[in-house]
């Protein structure tokens, strides 16, 4: 009897074994079809775009470097200005931080009522959550230059279509990182406020924005530093700012390469700058929160 109670487990074993072999096999062999597919589709997608391009990749690879080097040797020969260069363009500088700034800020509050109208628990109207998640989507699924283009048809040229641009993009991303942060609240202090006969405002401002305060600024502090570099880049489109003079720059060539110079040292030490500050302030409330 002893013998076949052994004999039986045995075979449960090998056949667990066997099984776990199979799976193992079959997850191998569906990892491997999805890396081969991976690189069809890169190398096919890679062919496309380089027919399209005006010259190819492959024969225009060694000029790489020539741009750069252009820059860097006419900075070089043009240091002694560079001094004067980097205060004419400190006003573009500050508007394209005043940019980002304004937008921050308008796009932190409409990502905060877009979070509270759209969390599970916490919305007001609660039948219309989908409609303010998707409202959220359709927001920062547009990318800002986008955005920027169309306001520039209609407004014309200039930091406003930037900063409506920015800020809608930003009021999208910042509603869906506040409402995944407000998902997670304690909702015992909301049912306190609501038992004593507290409105929905009274309730969020009392009851929720307490708790997740410091990861909103968190948040809010990160976006201020990706709206630096898009306001920058906005810039190429006519929206004023750094990014402005930085492409009168380009374009005209060389005997102005020592402009684009100042303007990349300007803009690289404004973004570095920021991304510390940010960073340390950053990390002082998520300690803070999480003593």
């Amino acid at each position: 009897m002893a013998d076949i109670s052994l004999s039986g487990a045995a075979q449960s074993v090998d056949s667990i074994q066997s099984s776990y072999g199979a799976q193992v096999q079959r997850r191998r062999l569906y990892g491997g079809l999805m890396l081969l597919l991976f690189v069809v589709l890169m190398v096919s997608g890679f062919n496309i775009a380089d027919d399209r391009n005006a010259g190819g990749f492959w024969n225009g690879l060694h000029q790489i470097g020539d741009y750069p080097a252009d820059v860097l040797s006419e900075a070089w020969e043009k240091r002694a200005d560079l001094p004067v260069l980097i205060a004419k363009y400190f006003p573009a500088l500050v508007e394209t931080v005043n940019i980002a700034a304004v937008s921050t800020l308008i796009g932190a509050i409409g990502g905060l009522v877009l979070s509270m109208l759209g969390t599970r628990g916490l919305a007001r109207w609660p039948r219309l959550i989908p409609l303010f998640r998707r409202i959220s989507d359709i927001m920062r699924a547009v990318p800002e230059i986008v955005i920027a283009l169309v306001l520039i048809f209609v407004l014309g040229g200039g930091p406003v279509p930037a900063m409506i641009a920015i800020a809608i993009h930003t009021a999208g991303a910042l509603g869906k990182m506040f409402s995944e942060v407000a998902e997670n609240t304690d909702l015992k202090p909301v049912e306190g406020l609501a038992s004593t006969g507290a409105t929905w405002s009274q309730r969020m401002l009392l009851g929720v924005l307490p708790q997740v305060a410091p990861n909103f600024v968190s948040y809010a502090l990160l976006r201020f530093e990706i709206n630096i570099r898009a306001s920058a880049i906005l810039g190429f489109v006519g929206t004023g700012g750094i990014g402005y003079e930085l492409r009168n720059a380009m374009g005209w060539g060389q005997g102005r390469f020592d402009d684009a110079a100042a303007i990349f040292i300007l803009l690289f030490g404004t973004i570095v700058f920021f991304d510390q500050v940010s960073s340390r302030y950053r990390n002082r409330l998520t300690e803070g929160q999480a003593q």
